[in-house]
């Protein structure tokens, strides 16, 4: 930064009137000068981009030096500033016409004038694009050196007429075409402003055909957003769309499983209610096999009592057990009766409803690994009448020749 060769003026520093931007790679640095100037550079050793609007360092300073309700110039060294980020324009756009929003301040403070110099030549048009679209009562300078900067601000506040000034009026057409074509184009590329018309000169001035083509460029732009925009309601109706029709099938579902819910309720009550039947018969069999077991035993000791033939006490003696032994086995059989043989006996009356009640029991019987002899028992009929009923069922399960009634039961149990 250059130093100050006009030794009249104060100036104010502090330390903290700085922002750090080290993934930039630079420090923003602000000093005030005659009271009224901020001083604004960028402390590098590197071109940059500059990217990042420090509205609250400025507030700061202005704030520390009693001018947030007063008027203002400043001054931006753009050394080392090779290019301005969207996101920057924005927001110093931004700044520049809220701060100075003549509804609110009648123009009587916020910026005044902004000088920028040391501007690159990559700049240079954004420069002057940037003059033309601030607000009139904002006005922008460009100059050459630091020194040229304070003394053009100088003689600004002084009411002094500026040398380009007199250049203006002498070609005021010139600027004022040239002006318009950068307002043109800034509005369009800061401000998205597609809608408005741009003004062209008469067909004869040489300014004319650029005209022509940014007016063709924002109808194309405009043509652009407007197709967007009709892609954005689309995709916005589609997809509103697509979650109606989600909800519907969602609401569906839940009907279903509501429905589903209330069968499996159904089921389950009438499953309770079966039990609780079986349960009492199950409690009535058992008592009523206690008893004929309690009769069986005694009617045996009876026998062992009788003086009779040994031969024939021998014979009423073992249908007597046999008859205590078919009863123990009928009792264990109710008794034992789990969950999953009651499943099983659901699914196999369901797949072969040809079953009867007691073929259901011999299955029963024969998955649980009860022998012929004890089946026939507990069904009462003898162990031919068993070779008969299982040769009944053979045909009914559908098994073939050479298939094993106990093995499909086996398999079948599993299976589920």
């Amino acid at each position: 930064m250059a130093t100050l060769k006009q030794p009249n003026l104060k100036i104010t520093e502090k330390s903290h009137w700085q922002s750090n931007h080290p993934e930039a790679g630079f420090i923003l640095r602000l000093r005030v000068i005659d009271s009224d100037i901020i001083h604004a550079w960028v402390e590098t050793e590197q071109d940059i981009v500059l990217d990042i609007m420090d509205k609250e360092l400025l507030q700061m300073v202005l704030s520390e030096c009693g001018l947030l309700n007063k008027q203002f110039y400043l001054i931006w060294d753009l050394s080392h500033v090779v290019d301005l980020a969207y996101s920057y324009k924005q927001a110093i756009t931004d700044i520049l016409f809220n701060w100075n929003d003549p509804l609110f301040n009648k123009g009587k403070t916020g910026f005044a004038l902004i000088a920028f110099y040391n501007i690159p030549e990559s700049l240079r048009i954004m420069a002057e694009s940037f003059a033309a679209i601030v607000p009139e009562q904002i006005r922008v300078i460009l100059t050459e050196s630091y020194d040229d900067t304070i003394e053009k601000v100088m003689a600004i506040k002084t009411g002094e007429l500026l040398e380009e000034d007199q250049e203006d009026e002498k070609n005021n057409e010139e600027s004022l075409v040239r002006k318009r074509f950068l307002m043109a184009v800034a509005g369009m590329s800061w401000f998205n402003m597609l809608d408005e018309y741009i003004p062209k000169p008469p067909p004869e001035n040489r300014y004319y055909p650029f005209f022509k083509a940014i007016d063709a460029m924002r109808s194309d732009l405009l043509a652009k957003e407007r197709e967007i925009e009709n892609e954005r309601i689309q995709n916005k109706h589609d997809f509103e769309h697509r979650i109606t029709q989600m909800n519907i099938k969602m609401n569906a579902q839940a009907e279903m499983n509501k429905k589903s819910t209330l069968d499996l309720e159904k089921e389950i009550a009438a499953l309770k209610t079966r039990i609780a039947t079986q349960d009492m018969e199950l409690t009535r069999v058992s008592t009523a096999i206690a008893e004929k077991t309690t009769s069986l035993r005694n009617l045996l000791d009876q026998i062992h009592a009788l003086e009779i033939d040994s031969t024939v006490k021998r014979a009423m003696t073992d249908s007597c057990l046999s008859l205590i032994e078919t009863e123990t086995i009928e009792k264990r059989l109710n008794i034992e009766l789990t969950e999953s043989d009651s499943v099983f006996l659901s699914k196999l009356q369901k797949k072969h409803a040809n079953l009867n009640q007691r073929e259901l029991r011999i299955s029963l019987l024969v998955k649980l690994n009860y022998d012929t002899k004890e089946i026939a028992r507990s069904v009462g009929i003898s162990t031919r009448g068993m070779e008969s009923i299982r040769y009944r069922m053979h045909k009914k399960l559908n098994l073939g020749k050479h298939q094993s009634i106990k093995t499909y039961l086996s398999d079948f149990a599993v299976s589920f």
